[in-house]
């Protein structure tokens, strides 16, 4: 015996054929007809894929996994961010706890109460100076065709504004 070919049925452009009627019909046939009742879905498409999921060999989770970015890019997205917010950068308990150990050594009494408005206006000042004082130790690595800060950079932006002490 031989072996017949089969051939696939063609669809007819969106036409469904109904139960009993012998014919194709199409949506507008459709229109103002009960509609045929339809199989809900016994798993949802996210438990088939879970289902039917093989576990990954090392060579392929070595090929899924993310590859690194490019140097600079990461650090160029922070930027960008810090920029545009204006929330504080230092957590706030720790600067405070700052704040009553410098006090402390200075005065030498240990039971100074501060407002939380005066904490907020010391680290708000005291971010502001650090920024400024990041910026222009940029300025001065790039005068020295760099693009890494280093401490010779902020010591000579510290001595130019004026406000160099040794402690």
């Amino acid at each position: 015996m031989g072996t017949t070919k089969q051939t696939a049925r063609k669809s007819q452009r969106g036409e469904v054929p109904t139960a009993g009627m012998g014919r194709l019909m199409t949506k507008r046939h459709m229109i103002g007809r009960k509609s045929l009742p339809t199989k809900q879905p016994r798993y949802s498409a996210a438990q088939l894929k879970n289902r039917y999921q093989t576990p990954l060999s090392d060579e392929t989770q070595a090929k899924k996994r993310k590859r690194p970015r490019k140097k600079g890019v990461v650090a160029l997205q922070e930027i960008r961010r810090y920029q545009k917010s204006t929330e504080l950068l230092i957590r706030k308990a720790p600067f405070q706890r700052l704040v009553r150990e410098i006090t402390i050594d200075v005065t030498g009494k240990s039971d100074l109460r501060f407002q939380t408005g005066a904490i907020g206006a010391l680290q708000e000042s005291a971010e502001a100076y650090l920024v400024g004082l990041f910026e222009d130790t940029n300025l001065c690595s790039i005068h020295a065709r760099r693009v890494t800060i280093m401490p010779r950079d902020m010591q000579l932006a510290r001595r130019i504004r004026g406000d160099y002490y040794t402690i």
